[in-house]
C-alpha cells in the first residue's frame, strides 16, 4: 500500500533544496528512511519492524565544507531547507527494505546506485541500536545510509548548484524530486 504523506519536515518533494551562502561544498545523498509507527526503548533486532509505520525517501544534503571543519559530523547536515523527504509513505508489509533498488539522478544523470541489501546494517539493526541511547516515538525518522558516488567523494567532487534537478528512487517507493536553488539572503 502506497499513501501519500505530509511528514512534518522542512523539505517535500518537489519543494527546492536551497543552498546557502555559507556552504560551497553541498551534496547528495541517497537514503531510505524508516518511519517509526510504535513507540520504544531497547528493541530487540527481531521485534524491530513492529515499530515500522513505514519506508520513505531521503536526500540526506550534507554540507561537506562544515561537516569536516571538526570531528562531529552535526553541523553538515543540520541546515534549513535541506534533507528533503517523500514522495510517498509506503506501509512496510509492500517492500521488503533489505532488498531494494535505490539510485540519485542529478540532471538525469546517474550518480548513485546500488540495492539496500549492500547496506552496513539492516533496518532491524538500526532501529535496535537506535533505541537503545533513546526512546523512539511515533513520527521519528531514522536514515539508514547512502551508497558510493557522494559527489565529495568523485574525481572530480561534484557539489550542488543553483538549477539542478535531483531525484531519488527507491524501487517500491517512487521517486523524490527536488529543485535545487541558491537561498536568497
Amino acid at each position: 500500500m502506497v499513501r501519500q504523506v505530509r511528514l512534518q519536515h522542512r523539505v517535500r518533494h518537489e519543494e527546492p533544496i536551497l543552498l546557502p551562502s555559507e556552504s560551497h561544498q553541498v551534496d547528495y545523498e541517497a537514503e531510505l528512511a524508516v518511519v517509526i509507527g510504535r513507540p520504544g526503548r531497547r528493541i530487540p533486532s527481531d521485534q524491530a519492524l513492529d515499530h515500522v509505520l513505514g519506508y520513505t525517501i531521503a536526500n540526506d544534503v550534507t554540507m561537506r565544507d562544515y561537516q569536516y571543519k571538526t570531528h562531529q559530523w552535526l553541523q553538515g547536515k543540520a541546515w534549513d531547507s535541506s534533507t528533503p523527504l517523500g514522495p510517498a509513505l509506503v506501509a512496510p508489509d509492500a517492500v521488503d527494505s533489505g532488498a531494494l533498488d535505490i539510485s540519485l539522478r542529478l540532471n538525469g544523470e546517474v550518480m548513485q546506485s546500488s540495492n539496500t541489501s549492500l547496506m552496513i546494517f539492516s533496518v532491524p539493526r538500526l532501529i535496535s541500536l537506535a533505541s537503545q541511547f533513546t526512546r523512539l516515538e511515533p513520527g521519528d525518522v531514522i536514515l539508514t545510509g547512502t551508497p558510493g558516488g557522494v559527489g565529495y567523494r568523485r574525481e572530480p567532487q561534484v557539489f550542488l548548484t543553483d538549477g539542478d534537478v535531483v531525484e531519488v528512487e527507491i524501487e517500491g517507493i517512487g521517486v523524490l524530486r527536488n529543485p535545487v536553488r541558491q537561498e536568497k539572503a
